[in-house]
């Protein structure tokens, strides 16, 4: 309770700060006829975003965004109908020592809570050399692979996984899918066993969380921050309420019944294969199946550079564009993608409103505030968290508010570069590897608190 009151004073103080900033602005004439037509219009973008928003508000305030330890509700020994449990990573094998870093933790957290009946599949297009055992299995994807709608990249791969022949896995079966530096924690394993015991959903998504361990670039882990707000807010309510993929659907943290994998496949074509994931995601919606949330979270690290990042949000913006403007899916199954592309075009207008005053409409200026307050309520929420286990947790509420304004404009530019590079390079489709090679660190014991 105390921690839900501490969420509505940060809101509430954020009001307030706005609104009596804003109150002090002074906002120029525009003289020239048509730049005012244009600021005019433009002021309206600040409507977009609000869907996001207010989403993502409701899951922040309304769902306990500070569970207590996950627990397990039944053996992690018994899972349904002797299920088997399938730890799926796809990677590129162009680090190999990472991917071999990452599995060995992973492993310890499944041996530390007694799973047995589990494998981690190292799906690789370059052999990397994994010790095969009864619980590790590289699986080399062949150059020459073609999927029948010629899916490319990642789904590419998915895709070789699931055919037959290459697939072990019964339809009862679970996978959970990993990128190559992916952590699990104890908190994350023992909220994907009580998924699938649960049962009643084929899909499940938890939260990743970026500021653990090592910081590479403080930069991109701060801009980072708002992701995890986002998990914790707009995914969160989505999937663990409305049980729908409905603004998107990420590619690592995914829990899927192999049977429904299998149904929906990977093949989508090249329109699907920038951001298969959220191909994937919409799909499986259209098709009836049903989503919810996982408790715990999962570790990753930010990109290692501004260029990295921006890239990173250029892919994600470009493959989206596609995702939505496929024909493939039903349109009331990519609407939500249309309030996410929007959103992320309006970012620099948004911006632009907080430096300039815009918008001078006494109603569209309350919107903007409200709009502003909840975004910088989401970031603080998304610093808290990622920042949760480090030792100095006193400071955290301070450093979060103070950090939040001047973030949030470096936050602007780097997505805003992202997404307008995407636009000017629209027929420039790729997949951008992003570099998180660091150097092997000590095999310590992952403690949550």
């Amino acid at each position: 309770m105390h921690r839900y009151i501490k969420h509505c004073s940060i809101i509430g103080l954020w009001f307030f700060v706005l609104a009596f900033c804003l109150k002090f602005i002074h906002i120029n004439e525009i003289e020239d006829g048509r730049l005012y037509l244009i600021c005019s219009i433009l002021q309206f973008l600040i409507l977009f975003p609000t869907v996001l928003n207010v989403t993502g508000l409701f899951g922040l305030l309304f769902v306990n965004c500070y569970p207590d330890k996950p627990v397990l509700k039944r053996s992690s020994k018994y899972l349904p109908f002797e299920t088997f449990m399938c730890f799926r990573v796809v990677t590129r094998g162009l680090y190999p020592q990472l991917v071999k870093t990452s599995l060995q933790r992973n492993i310890d957290i499944c041996i530390k809570l007694g799973l047995s009946n589990y494998v981690f599949e190292v799906v690789t297009d370059e052999f990397i050399g994994i010790k095969e055992s009864l619980n590790v299995r590289e699986v080399v994807v062949p150059e020459n692979y073609q999927t029948k709608h010629g899916s490319r990249y990642k789904a590419r791969a998915l895709q070789y996984c699931l055919e037959e022949g290459v697939n072990i896995l019964s339809d009862n079966d679970w996978i959970i899918h990993l990128d190559e530096e992916t952590l699990m924690t104890e908190r994350s394993l023992i909220g994907v066993i009580n998924f699938i015991n649960d049962g009643q959903y084929e899909f499940g998504q938890g939260v990743i969380t970026y500021a653990n361990e090592e910081i590479v670039c403080w930069i991109t882990t701060l801009a980072d921050s708002v992701r995890v707000g986002i998990d914790y807010g707009l995914i969160r309510f989505t999937l663990g309420q409305l049980h729908r993929p409905i603004f998107n659907w990420k590619g690592s943290f995914i829990v899927a019944n192999a049977g429904a994998e299998k149904s929906v496949s990977f093949d989508f074509g090249l329109e699907g294969s920038i951001t298969e994931d959220c191909y994937f995601g919409m799909k499986a919606w259209e098709m009836g199946y049903r989503f919810n949330f996982i408790e715990g979270e999962m570790w990753e690290k930010s990109t290692f550079s501004v260029m990295d990042y921006i890239r990173q949000r250029r892919r994600w913006f470009l493959g989206i564009s596609k995702v939505f403007l496929s024909n493939n899916i039903k349109l009331p199954y990519r609407t939500g993608l249309f309030f996410l592309l929007i959103s992320q075009l309006s970012v620099p207008f948004l911006t632009a409103s907080a430096l300039t005053g815009i918008p001078k409409n006494s109603q569209l200026r309350i919107v903007f505030v409200v709009q502003t307050a909840i975004f910088m309520f989401i970031y603080i929420v998304g610093v808290m968290k990622s920042f949760q286990h480090h030792r100095c947790r006193w400071w955290l509420p301070l450093f979060a508010f103070f950090i939040a304004f001047p973030m949030s404009v470096v936050l602007s530019v780097l997505e805003t570069s992202g997404t307008y590079w995407a636009i000017t390079r629209w027929s420039q489709v790729g997949f951008h590897i992003v570099n998180k090679n660091i150097s092997p660190v000590n095999n310590r014991e992952i403690r949550i608190t």
